[in-house]
């Protein structure tokens, strides 16, 4: 019985050590921090990888654009492809990374496409412990944009004689004022330096070949600024020929897309020369000899590619022929087969045929009440004070000779620049639309 006790003192201490539990928090908090530091290990080279990634993509991003971009428009599918290739692997050299990138450029339907895939992969440092030693990255880009539309421009202008005459109704008073026949035409006449032409000049009077030469000017302008991509535009300017003498088809600047050297040859144009007055009987204005040439002059239309440019022709006129026509003449010839009438527009026709593209810029031809000529053979088909009318054949004419939208006539107070610009523009917009 002493022994009792004892073993009643023992069989507690057992029981307090079966009830202690502070020694199983020990074991399962070591049980748990495996997976813990597992998951926070993971979460470190996932977040390193998904760093490294966001570099590879910014990096894939930038060169599928630049294959899309207007530099690399202008090179060739395999050159833009190459470079962007090139910019992807510097770039990644710079952040010493590497990456596998396929990357493919393409024209289809007006528009260049750039696809790319990239595929790397990236060293673990945890989760190598439990058989993962790298982790796999890898994304898919794309961009597409339209191509430019590539134009060619090719410019008629009249300066024919009939263009000296004042730009406006005060210059055209002050000529009048100021010859003894009452004529508000600057005549080039090259036989007398008394010639109208130089007075018009000593007066200050601004013709309406000057202010054609001056627009297109600007237009070389406007050009350069509306060009996305290098030679999208180009720009050929002619004229009815430098003199009476030898009219026809005159090159002023042969098609180019300098626009600089343009301009710089547009500022050679002047009121076509004449010998003496009366000259050929005054048969200056060819336009059927003209737009037959300038159709020949003008290759085939294309699509719009840089290779296949699209094709307008502008024409600036103030729409009234003076030419030997003895058979083909709309209006009662003058004497000798001469022929003063409204422009015909079976050539217009011949050459929209062919998928050209017309934009005429009708310069009003003015009323001269003064002038017996003007009265007797030109203000029949020409009524009113100043000429646009709904009576005005010339204006009909003109408007018949030009693609649908793409008429604009000037008045006196009007802008040449203005309106050859606004033509110019819309042109464009047709272009990229029907590309």
């Amino acid at each position: 019985m002493g022994q009792l006790p004892d073993l009643i003192e023992g069989r507690g201490s057992l029981g307090r050590f079966a009830s202690d539990r502070s020694g199983n928090i020990a074991v399962i908090f070591a049980i748990a921090l495996l997976p813990i530091l597992g998951f926070i290990g993971a979460a470190v080279d996932y977040t390193n990888a998904s760093r490294v990634r966001a570099k590879l993509e910014s990096a894939q991003d930038a060169a599928v654009l630049l294959a899309v971009s207007n530099s690399a428009i202008n090179k060739t599918v395999a050159d833009a492809q190459a470079d962007a290739v090139q910019f992807f692997n510097a770039t990644l050299d710079g952040y010493g990374l590497s990456a596998t990138i396929d990357l493919s450029v393409s024209e289809n339907d007006g528009k260049r496409s750039a696809v790319s895939s990239f595929s790397s992969s990236v060293k673990t440092h945890f989760l190598d412990m439990i058989g993962y030693p790298t982790l796999a990255i890898g994304n898919r880009s794309t961009s597409t944009v339209s191509l430019p539309v590539y134009v060619d421009f090719y410019l008629l202008l009249d300066n024919s004689p009939s263009m000296g005459v004042a730009a406006t109704t005060s210059d055209i008073a002050k000529m009048v004022a100021n010859t003894s026949d009452q004529c508000a035409f600057a005549c080039h006449d090259l036989s007398t330096s008394n010639n109208y032409y130089n007075l018009a000049k000593k007066l200050g009077v601004t013709m309406r070949i000057d202010v054609v030469r001056q627009a297109v000017q600007r237009l070389t302008t406007t050009a350069t600024a509306m060009s996305a991509v290098t030679n999208q535009f180009r720009m050929g300017v002619y004229t009815f020929g430098s003199s009476c003498t030898a009219i026809g088809l005159t090159t002023v600047a042969n098609l180019s897309s300098s626009m600089s050297s343009v301009q710089t040859s547009v500022g050679t144009i002047d009121l076509m020369t004449i010998p003496y007055q009366g000259y050929n009987n005054d048969q200056c204005t060819d336009f059927d000899g003209s737009l037959t040439a300038i159709n020949s002059a003008i290759p085939s239309p294309g699509s719009g590619t840089s290779t296949q440019p699209q094709k307008w022709l502008f024409f600036v006129s103030d729409g009234v022929a003076d030419a030997n026509y003895p058979s083909t003449c709309t209006k009662p010839t003058v004497s000798g087969g001469r022929c003063q009438e409204p422009l015909t527009v079976a050539q217009c026709t011949a050459i929209k045929s062919r998928g050209i593209q017309i934009a005429v810029l009708y310069t009003t031809y003015l009323a001269l009440p003064t002038n017996s000529w003007y009265n007797t053979y030109i203000a029949p088909f020409n009524p009113g004070p100043y000429g646009p009318s709904t009576n005005s054949q010339i204006a009909a004419n003109m408007q018949s000779c030009a693609s649908p939208g793409f008429y604009f006539e000037v008045s006196p107070t009007q802008g040449i620049a203005e309106a050859m610009d606004a033509l110019f523009k819309k042109a464009v917009a047709k272009a990229r639309l029907s590309s």
